[in-house]
């Protein structure tokens, strides 16, 4: 049994929100017979030869027994549906960074199994082809074992940070200890001397100037300066790690030292050129202080890679905050790099900068990753603090889109666990989230400037609101691009959203975008076909049953042969 509405647009007209009004209080869609009246879309149709409908009907609904095609479902997600059904699916994704403790093939499985969605590399460790064998183990247990597990790439950016302090790993600064910072290159270990990447690092710096590493690890203060060097006294002891971060502070405020370095480096255009022979799915960009580094790069993207790779920019200082929009609106998502903003903005603000950040990129319709030290404890211990598991819960409840380990995953000894805690406290906050109604209050700004684009804006968000109201169990869209799927996304729905698709690097594309299952599937220009295909491949798997409700938002592209914008919102009852 199906409920119907659905709209052909084209042309100039003004679409409101069509509203089910239902003269009975309870509605249930599950029961052999179903009446609702129905608001129909209201249209003011401008003087142009167009064609709009607007239908209202109730049909039985049955799966056909002839099914061909195969339904490419993500091997973790299909487990947790059959096990937890459509309202157990956790809709915040989350992100690994991989490192030695996690880089074999079999720890790597582990970490997908565990709910990894997307495998970050951050391109200042390791060599290439150590990268090179992390990306093809990935790929090779999405093929073999069913995975969906997208990679992203990591710019190490134009930086201050240490190139080596010669030791293997972490090193200790007591305090009074005295240490000489050069941009000398040496082999071996020379005692209490760090080199630094940048030649001009001290341009600018005077004694009693403060030298913080990596946003408070340890502090130092300048007592000389010679030539390009500085010798420096530690005041505020603590560990260096490879490649730490350096920051210069005077009178309480930040010295700024990366206004002469370009955005991107030699180096990250040369891992960029090796993520797009790698076939990568994203690039997170560091320190991006404006737009236009970030439309450069999707430039460049669009004219060398063969498929599309998403553009991440990284909001990690002052700078960059004082350009969001603009940054925002040009990238395909953002990262919320807490530790590196740490060091710029008093450590009192993050809470508040960053629900900011989540709340325009959510206006604006780009997923946005919270990252930096959510499970810092649990490098070194089995356990979370309890303050990040409120710090964890606090980033789904603001509904962000992914969750980051960085070092919990890459160095620590407890991986698989940090990455339990991350699923099980985002799929109790989501829960508790859909409990309190949390979405209420939410005021749009409207993304869509064509027609077609701000009719898809309606549609999508009519939509989520007959899910939620009708108590669907799961909403099924059919997207080439994934627009109307991250559409859907941006209105956070009760129910999971399965987004089906012919294009592999939308599918992994919507592997970072909240709620949503991506599968990929081979798709007909025939609408109804393409649902009634999806659905008995789903039936045939056990994924979906008799007396489940699907909300299905259909996009028909526009082509030569039929240039009417047709979109839909069906409610299907399997019988």
């Amino acid at each position: 049994m199906a409920i119907l509405t659905s709209m052909a647009v084209a042309g100039g007209s003004d679409l409101v929100c069509p509203r089910i009004i239902a003269k009975n209080a309870a509605v249930n869609l599950r029961s052999s017979v179903l009446a609702v009246p129905f608001g129909l879309v209201k249209l003011r149709v401008a003087k142009l030869g167009i064609r709009v409908q607007a239908i209202g009907n109730a049909e039985r609904f049955q799966i056909s027994e002839s099914l061909e095609g195969s339904l490419g479902f993500d091997v973790m997600s299909e487990g947790e549906l059959k096990e937890k059904g459509f309202m157990g699916l956790r809709k915040t994704k989350l992100v690994c960074t991989i490192g030695p403790a996690c880089c074999s093939i079999e720890d790597l499985e582990r970490l997908a199994a565990g709910g990894m969605n997307v495998a970050r590399l951050n391109m200042c460790h390791n060599s290439r082809e150590w990268h090179r064998g992390v990306i093809r183990r990935i790929k090779k247990l999405n093929e073999e074992k069913g995975f969906c597990v997208s990679v992203m790439i990591d710019t190490e950016g134009s930086q201050l940070h240490v190139v080596d302090h010669g030791a293997p790993s972490s090193v200790k600064a007591k305090d009074g200890s005295i240490w000489f910072f050069t941009t000398e290159n040496f082999e071996g270990c020379r005692p209490f001397t760090v080199q630094a990447n940048y030649e001009g690092f001290s341009e600018g710096i005077k004694v009693g100037d403060e030298l913080v590493i990596d946003g408070g690890m340890a502090t130092f203060e300048v007592i000389e300066i010679i030539g390009n060097d500085l010798r420096c006294k530690c005041v505020d002891p603590g560990l260096l790690l490879p490649r730490a971060k350096l920051s210069f502070w005077r009178d309480g405020k930040l010295v700024g030292k990366n206004h002469e370095l370009p955005t991107l480096s030699s180096k990250d255009w040369s891992d960029i050129e090796f993520g797009i022979s790698e076939g990568i799915d994203f690039i997170a960009m560091s320190f991006v202080n404006d737009a236009d580094a970030v439309k450069h790069l999707k430039n460049y993207l669009s004219n060398k890679a063969p498929r599309s790779i998403r553009v991440l920019a990284k909001i990690e200082s002052l700078e960059s905050l004082h350009k969001l929009v603009e940054i925002v609106e040009a990238s395909d998502g953002i990262m919320v790099a807490r530790g590196d903003l740490g060091v710029e903005i008093p450590f009192e603000q993050i809470p508040t900068v960053q629900q900011k950040i989540t709340y325009v990129c959510r206006q604006l319709n780009k997923p946005v990753i919270i990252a930096s030290q959510l499970l810092e404890s649990m490098i070194e211990y089995p356990t979370p603090t309890r303050a990040e598991v409120a710090d964890v819960s606090e980033a789904v409840r603001q509904y962000a889109d992914a969750l980051m380990l960085s070092g919990e995953s890459a160095i620590g000894s407890f991986g698989n666990k940090a990455l339990s805690v991350l699923q099980t406290t985002s799929s109790r906050m989501e829960l508790w989230s859909r409990e309190e109604n949390q979405q209420s209050g939410l005021h749009w700004h409207e993304l869509g400037l064509s027609l077609p684009d701000k009719i898809a804006e309606q549609v999508c968000s009519c939509a989520v609101e007959m899910a939620n109201k009708l108590g669907v169990d799961a909403i099924f869209v059919y997207t080439k691009n994934g627009h109307m799927a991250s559409l859907l996304s941006r209105n956070r729905p009760n129910p999971p959203i399965f987004a089906f698709t012919d294009n592999d690097s939308t599918r992994m594309a919507l592997t970072l975008q909240w709620g949503i299952v991506p599968l990929l599937v081979d798709l007909s220009d025939d609408v109804e076909a393409n649902i009634s295909k999806t659905i008995g491949l789903l039936k045939t798997k056990g994924m979906v049953k008799e007396g489940d409700a699907l909300l299905v938002v259909s996009d028909d592209i526009p082509s030569s042969a039929n240039p009417t914008v047709f979109q839909s919102i069906q409610v299907k009852t399997i019988v």
